[in-house]
């Protein structure tokens, strides 16, 4: 196959170079899939194309040529034949018989060479033709016996009656591939039978890369493929022998760019290629088999043209192209024409492309080596200063051996870059950098600082891949280290804790004599997996390594360093925090307003030491000066939408959970996507979306061990309680709120624990488990004397509990607890939480007839769940409010007369109780009608359950509304 074969049955000798077109439209791409394997990588084409040769057809259901005649149309590469063949290997297993020709440039001006090889498989069936039909073609085929030239309407009518009759037997399936080669008289005359084969079991496919195919061109293409999206794309280099991984396997995506034949030729070349810095950062190889066509393809240009070939070559997708088209000859220069004749390059639209992706990488790697040298070195003096980066990156290109200047030209590059969060493309200088640099300690320096830049890009696969050339490289114990120290930054985003939690103590050690500065930052990553983890024994691994890096013998830490030391304690261990530096917190965020990674770190602080409201305006700084948004790996940055979900924004939330969550996707980093996830099934739980709630957290789940991520597990069991609350499946939603604490209310993770507290307390008292929610709650309290500055939040949260499990007879007690719940400012802080407490304590009074006390507080938690969105605890305030007699204060005085006549008429008889059902039989609609009315009057209402219709009608009786009038005149159900 010449596309992109998915499979590798057949095998083309490479045409003539000067003939072709396109060299590598000669090549079969090896996969390691057929038919199926199709089927996944260009779905719905496939299901298309299947469909329209198997959908049985009749003369009444076809109006139109183009339904007998299918084009698929794309480029050189895109895979024409994979799925046609695909497509005709399907028709045949269900019984169909298939007729197939491969057109040739070389046959191009054979006069019958396609129909001749189309029919000569059922050359037997010619000869049953009628006498002048059959001689038309055995003159065509060159085997009659007269000299004149053949009849074309003669011809056509032979193929117009050999179709039909082939097709009675089994239905046909005739396909023409490569048709922008066939021959000019075979396309009249499949065209002329196309024509008139509208009720005939007969379909023609046609694959070509010409669009306005000559003989066809009044039929529109039935199908364009268009390159792959990044999707299949990925599906497909997994279907190859060697699959490229990592950074190779990046740059294999974008340098192919969606074309099949480029990604399977790319990752054949490759698995043959060491994984140098030049090879990921460069153009990538390709193989030997178009390296040599290309090379006398180049080679037969003229030297002017070829020079602008091998120019255009060297330029890469980071240069500014109103610079180097200013270098280029102008795309009217003749000197394109003999490369656009040998199909290198295209001329279309005013602007210059390369004939196929893989052009360009084939003439780079096979151009003389002393032309590619000027061409990069002309790029080098274009650029100069104008654009040092540019100008270093093509002085690197061009620089053959080693050398300490242009090493520190990259080097420089890679420091601007840093400065502007290009950190993917400070950590390709830096190790270009490293591999010139003559001196081989200067060398691991440089493969140090690629590998911290590069733990920024969130790419864990090339972080491991520059450590592993820093170990090989040096003998230094202490860079060895570093590099190592670099990996476990980012595996604390991966779903391997235990394993993160080693590679990070293990340079932590190393390097607390040497390195101080770099043990501190081991140990505040250390501290990061700990909080995933929530593991007791890597806390006392913490606590015992700690002080020897804060206060290392014979050196003094830098504030960068103190800080990290400070930071490391208040996540490993935020009930032990020194006061002092919570104190601290203000001014130093107002010091670091233009370091954003800073920033980060303090707001991570400062919400573990329950600041919510500090937290959330520093994490708003430090994503405002982030100037070049990407993954925020260090210091715990996904605690950023937990900190805005306490503060009540949820909307902002959930955005950093997405941008969370597509930072995982691209990265594979399991753990931060659980994270996200869980932290999005919190959400969905508190709006009332329990479905979702439950598909995210059990998402969540899927990623981790629960042994190693007790972050995510606790997250995850608390949404599946908030989502069961909400339904008011309340023995459900206790035990998922009892998972998250032990007999003696120790928590299942020393922070995220605490803030369901409430939830399972309330769950507890309706379920009949308050003796044993009962004794959580001491467990809980008993902390409270160690709990430093988290004690008045987690006090609060105590109180409310002891509050909810209280006995009826110790109401005096309950009201305290309530009183001391909501006095301190802790909850007021946090939106939905005061909002529980404030519902709770409505509850409470109402059941105990003070209804005058229970509407306040009901009032103000109605508001506050309805200012978040938490609809079912609207719902809940506002049932409440009802009970207590208070009208709805949510619906618009003119919302009922908004609605139309037969919704109020629907909504009267649904406030009196009655179901979808006998609505319907009283106002003669089906439910479902009614239903529908309701799903639509509900948002109009300002409503979400239908337990608040009565309000609706009772709002209106209230203003002397028809719709009072009318409950009177009716009566009860």
């Amino acid at each position: 196959m010449r596309d992109a074969g998915c499979d590798d049955r057949r095998r083309r000798a490479p045409e003539d170079p000067a003939t072709s077109g396109e060299p590598v439209d000669e090549y079969t791409a090896t996969t390691a899939c057929g038919p199926s394997g199709t089927a996944v990588i260009r779905g719905a084409e496939w299901d298309r194309l299947v469909a329209a040769v198997t959908t049985p057809r009749t003369a009444e259901s076809v109006t139109r040529t183009a339904d007998v005649l299918l084009t698929v149309v794309g480029e050189c590469g895109a895979g024409k034949t994979t799925l046609v063949e695909a497509v005709a290997e399907r028709f045949a297993a269900d019984g169909g018989r298939v007729l197939k020709a491969d057109s040739s440039p070389s046959e191009t001006h054979l006069a019958f060479s396609v129909l001749h090889q189309l029919l000569r498989p059922v050359r037997g069936r010619i000869d049953l033709l009628p006498l002048r039909q059959r001689g038309a073609l055995h003159v065509a085929f060159g085997a009659g016996e007269r000299s004149e030239a053949p009849d074309p309407m003669l011809i056509g009518t032979a193929v117009l009656t050999l179709l039909p009759d082939l097709a009675a037997e089994r239905p046909l399936l005739v396909v023409v591939d490569g048709a922008q080669w066939a021959d000019r008289a075979s396309l009249d005359a499949l065209s002329f039978a196309a024509r008139r084969l509208a009720d005939e079991p007969v379909t023609l496919l046609v694959a070509t890369r010409d669009p306005t195919l000559r003989g066809l061109a009044a039929q529109e293409p039935t199908l364009t493929l268009d390159p792959l999206d990044r999707g299949a794309a990925e599906r497909l280099l997994d279907l190859q022998p060697r699959v490229p991984a990592g950074p190779i396997r990046a740059a294999v995506l974008d340098q192919a760019e969606g074309n099949p034949l480029a990604l399977v030729e790319l990752a054949r070349a490759v698995g043959d290629h060491d994984s140098t810095s030049r090879t990921i950062h460069g153009p990538l190889p390709v193989t030997e088999r178009l390296g040599r066509l290309y090379a006398d393809r180049l080679a037969a240009l003229p030297a002017r043209t070829r020079r602008a070939v091998v120019r255009l070559a060297a330029v890469d997708d980071e240069d500014p192209s109103h610079t180097v088209l200013s270098w280029l000859p102008d795309i009217g220069d003749p000197v394109w024409a003999p490369a656009e004749e040998a199909g290198l390059v295209r001329r279309s639209g005013g602007r210059l492309r390369w004939g196929h992706p893989l052009s360009r990488l084939a003439i780079h790697h096979t151009a003389p080596a002393e032309e590619r040298r000027a061409a990069h070195l002309g790029l080098a003096e274009l650029f100069g200063d104008q654009d040092p980066d540019r100008h270093a990156w093509h002085l690197a290109a061009a620089t053959s051996g080693l050398s300490a200047s242009v090493s520190a030209r990259l080097e420089a590059g890679a420091d601007r870059a840093r400065h502007r969060s290009g950190y993917a493309a400070a950590a390709h200088m830096l190790e270009r950098a490293a591999d010139l640099h003559p001196d081989r300690g200067e060398s691991t320096r440089l493969l140090v600082a690629a590998t911290r830049a590069a733990v920024l890009t969130g790419r864990l696969d090339s972080v491991e891949r520059l450590a592993a050339r820093t170990r090989v490289g040096t003998d230094d114990p202490t860079a060895a280290a570093l590099a190592a120290l670099q990996v476990g930054r980012l595996m604390t985003l991966t779903s391997s804790h235990n394993a993160a939690f080693g590679q990070l103590m293990r340079p932590a050690a190393a390097l607390a004599d040497s390195d101080p500065a770099a043990a501190s930052e081991a140990l505040a990553a250390a501290s990061v997996v700990r909080f995933y983890s929530g593991d007791a024994a890597q806390l006392y691994e913490i606590e015992r390594l700690l002080p020897l890096a804060s206060t290392p013998p014979g050196h003094r830490l830098g504030e960068r360093e103190g800080l990290l030391a400070d930071w490391a304690w208040v996540v490993a261990h935020p009930e032990a925090a020194d006061a002092r530096f919570a104190l601290r917190l203000p001014a130093l965020a107002v010091g670091a307003r233009e370091e954003p990674q800073t920033l980060i770190l303090l707001a991570t602080a400062a919400w573990l030491l329950d600041e919510t409201e500090l937290a959330a305006r520093t994490y708003d700084a430090a994503l405002a000066s982030w100037t070049s948004q990407g993954p925020l790996p260090d210091g715990l940055g996904g605690a950023a939408a937990l900190a805005y979900l306490e503060q009540g924004r949820w909307a902002r939330a959930q955005t950093a959970c997405a941008e969370l969550a597509d930072v995982a996707s691209s990265f594979g980093l399991d753990h931060a996507a659980a994270c996200a996830a869980a932290t999005q099934a919190l959400l969905c739980a508190l709006r009332g979306d329990a479905a979702g709630a439950r598909a995210r957290a059990r998402y969540a789940l899927s990623l981790v061990d629960p042994r190693e991520s007790r972050s995510v597990l606790v997250l995850a069991h608390r949404a599946l309680g908030t989502a069961a609350t909400a339904e008011g499946d309340h023995e459900t939603a206790y035990q998922h709120c009892r998972a998250l604490f032990d007999d003696r209310g120790n928590p299942t993770h020393y922070h995220l624990s605490y803030p369901a507290l409430p939830e399972l307390a309330a769950a507890a008292a309706r379920v009949g488990r308050r003796e044993e929610a009962t004794r959580i709650v001491d467990g809980v309290e008993r902390s409270l004397a160690d709990a430093g500055a988290l004690a008045p939040r987690r006090a609060a949260l105590v109180r409310l509990s002891r509050a909810v499990l209280a006995p009826a007879e110790e109401a005096e007690k309950a009201e305290e607890h309530f009183t001391a719940a909501l006095e301190p400012p802790a909850l007021a802080r946090r939106p939905f939480e005061h909002g529980q407490a404030l519902l709770a304590y409505g509850e409470w009074l109402r059941r105990r007839r003070r209804i005058s006390d229970a509407r306040p507080p009901l009032v103000e938690a109605e508001a506050l769940f309805r200012r978040l969105t938490a609809q079912p605890w609207v719902a809940r305030a506002q049932s409440e409010l009802r009970a207590a007699g208070a009208r709805n204060a949510t619906m618009r005085p003119d919302a009922f007369a908004g609605l139309t006549p037969q919704q109020q008429e629907i909504v009267r008889l649904a406030a009196l109780g009655l179901t979808n059902r006998e609505v319907a039989e009283k106002l003669y609609l089906s439910p479902r009608t009614v239903s529908s009315h309701l799903y639509r009057a509900f948002p109009k209402l300002g409503i979400t359950v239908r337990s608040q219709l009565r309000d609706v009608v009772d709002t209106m009786t209230a203003g002397g509304g028809e719709a009072g009038r009318d409950i009177d005149a009716r009566g009860g159900p």
